[in-house]
């Protein structure tokens, strides 16, 4: 890894990997191998004595994956320092996914007993990965609005076996924000750790380390990979000891290690991110501001609106409104197929972050296996549409969204 302070992301981007240069390759080199090879018995005792376990097997480390973890360590501390001052130091450990990656996080902070804190507004799959396989596992689940502070650290008091309190902010889709540094200082006069999902905001908008927060996860297929072209997920921690020993070896003993071509697809992806999100973030705002004045829409959840009710949350912690929105619908489901049914630019698939507008509808997708009851106190409704907004010219978004609202 460089040993340069870069002050730019791109810079970050481009520059922070290690590249293998014993063929002097410009790019990082693909590892396309399940294992590794030692020139003697005393240079293996050293590969499994040592923290590196990059260069053994590859379900344990690879080298590709090693250059993609060492540039999303530096986007998430990029200019942040430790209590001492010092630059700050981040373990990053590639996955297959962000499902992948959470399992990670959470079988390495929690056990039969332990109780974890979250927000009620979360991607589907973090829901059911909760309710589904950790109350099974016989961890505690409470969903409450962490918002409300003192609700927070009644539920702790209560709770004496909280472990973990895990975030999403902004949430996916209704665009909820929690306050991380508040909810970390909270955390931390309890003993209590807190995880980050970054996914939506990347670290390019937002760093929770800054904030307090002591694991940041990502769903890197998003944002940080940005063409939509493999699955990743990374789990980034400060406490390099813990990281390098209990964390790694669930994330080992679980195999959900990633592969070295989709590894070198997201070192690709990065070295754009920063022009990717100025245009991703400008786009949005204008979409936005758009939907809002349309006869057809009922309501617009996007942080960077005046009225969205964590809007003020949103502007203290990240750098710019981040690129995903979801909108309600006049008329309900039946308006909800019409419009996605007719639209002409934008790309009709689930996930977000890609290069192309994605537009999705929540309630039959990504949030079809969590009952109506609770998608509905959730703010997930019948006719919400969620709009993950591209890097395309926006005249053509402007004018795909008019023809397609006009069909409803």
């Amino acid at each position: 890894m460089s040993k340069k302070k870069f002050k730019g992301i791109s810079t970050v981007t481009l520059h922070t990997a290690n590249h293998e240069n014993d063929n002097f390759s410009h790019t990082t080199p693909i590892y396309a191998t399940s294992t590794f090879t030692f020139n003697s018995t005393d240079e293996g005792m050293e590969r499994f004595k040592g923290s590196d376990k990059s260069r053994i097997y590859t379900r344990w480390g690879n080298p590709t994956f090693t250059a993609a973890e060492e540039t999303i360590a530096a986007l998430e501390s990029h200019n942040l320092t430790n209590e001492k001052g010092e630059p700050l130091v981040l373990k990053a450990l590639l996955h297959a996914s962000g499902q992948a990656a959470m399992t990670t996080l959470f079988f390495s902070n929690l056990s039969a007993g332990d109780t974890l804190i979250s927000h009620y507004s979360l991607y589907g799959g973090s829901q059911e990965l909760m309710q589904k396989v950790l109350v099974e596992a016989g961890v505690n689940i409470i969903l409450i609005d962490v918002r409300d502070l003192n609700l927070l650290e009644t539920t702790i008091k209560a709770n004496p076996a909280t472990k973990l309190i895990h975030l999403e902010t902004p949430a996916n889709p209704t665009l909820q924000c929690v306050d991380i540094e508040a909810i970390c200082t909270i955390a931390k006069t309890h003993g209590v750790k807190v995880s980050v999902d970054n996914t939506v905001a990347t670290p390019y908008l937002q760093q929770p380390f800054a904030l307090g927060a002591d694991f940041v996860f990502h769903s890197a297929t998003k944002f940080l990979n940005g063409h939509g072209s493999a699955l990743h997920g990374v789990l980034l921690g400060k406490d390099i000891e813990l990281m390098h020993t209990k964390v790694w070896k669930w994330h080992a003993l679980l195999g959900g290690n990633s592969n070295a071509f989709d590894a070198y697809l997201l070192i690709q992806g990065m070295k754009t991110l920063e022009i990717r999100m100025e245009r991703h973030c400008s786009n949005a705002a204008k979409v936005a501001a758009f939907l809002e004045n349309h006869t057809a829409v009922e309501k617009v959840n996007y942080t960077g609106l005046a009225t969205h009710p964590d809007h003020a949350i949103a502007s203290k912690q990240m750098k710019q409104h981040a690129p995903l929105l979801s909108f309600e619908l006049k008329g309900g489901i039946t308006a909800g197929k019409k419009f996605i049914d007719a639209l002409e630019v934008c790309t009709r698939a689930v996930s977000l972050g890609t290069v192309d507008t994605l537009v999705s509808h929540p309630a039959s997708m990504t949030h079809y296996g969590i009952p109506r009851e609770e998608r509905i106190k959730y703010g997930i409704t019948d006719g919400l549409i969620r709009m993950s907004v591209g890097i395309e010219n926006y005249e053509d978004l402007e004018a795909d969204l008019t023809q397609a609202l006009g069909h409803i």
